[in-house]
Parts: C-alpha cells; structure tokens; sequence
C-alpha cells in the first residue's frame, strides 16, 4: 500500500512540473499584427494633432486646427476658413488632402532647424514656414 501512495505522489509531483505549452505560432503572429504602431510625433517632438500658428516668409500667418480625427481646417488671422480636409502624420512629414474634388496628398517635410525653430517646406514651390504649436 506504501507503494501505491508513493507511486501516486510521485505521478502527482511529475504532473506538476511539466513545462507549460508554448503558444500556438497562429496566435502570436495574430496579437502582433493587431498591435496598434507607435504614433508618429511632430517635429517638436508633441502630438501631432492640435492648434499650430504657420507664418510665411513674408510674414503673414494662419492657423491650422489639426484634430486627432484626421481632419484639419486652416483659418486666416481674419477667421476666414481657407481649407479643410485630411491629414496624416509620417516620419518628417506632414501631408494633408483637401476637402476638394480630386484633391491629392500632398507632404511637407518638416524639422527643427540649428536655431530651435520648426520649419517645414513646400517641395513644390520652395517656400519655407515656421510653425508655432499653441496652448490649447
């Protein structure tokens, strides 16, 4: 009878310290694919959605209202609505589509030049803005 206990307890020890299975190859390649990609930030380092000042290089200058929807909207230092549409933030690069017919997207890369300051640029036309975050 002490070798049945003995034999039980022992079958019972082996039981208990078997490896757990290793999940199955299906499922981790699913959790991975389902993770969400890191965000990709402004140039200043902050999100990059919310209220920017643009100044052109003669000196005029506009808001833009960048909301974490993906939708914008650009408004004169009069309160005119300039544009609207979509944007999408990239690595160095801010690119937006107009809320117009046939609008392409179109990217301005952006940085923070040796002065501290946050610069982005037209490809097309060469012209250079500055770009100021604003409170909320």
């Amino acid at each position: 009878m002490k070798k049945i206990a003995l034999v039980a307890a022992l079958a019972v020890i082996s039981a208990c310290s078997q490896p757990a299975e290793a999940p199955a190859e299906e499922a981790t390649a699913e959790t991975t694919a389902d993770a969400e990609p890191a965000e990709v930030m402004a140039a200043d380092g902050g999100p990059a959605y919310g209220k920017f000042k643009i100044t052109q290089a003669d000196g005029t200058s506009f808001t833009d209202d960048v909301r974490a929807d993906g939708t914008y909207t650009s408004t004169a230092a009069d309160g005119t609505e300039m544009e609207s549409g979509t944007w999408v933030q990239k690595p160095g690069e801010y690119c937006t589509t107009k809320d117009e017919e046939g609008a392409v997207e179109e990217c301005y890369p952006e940085k923070i030049d040796e002065k501290g300051v946050w610069v982005s640029s037209n490809t097309k036309t060469g012209e250079t803005v500055t770009v100021e975050r604003l409170p909320e």
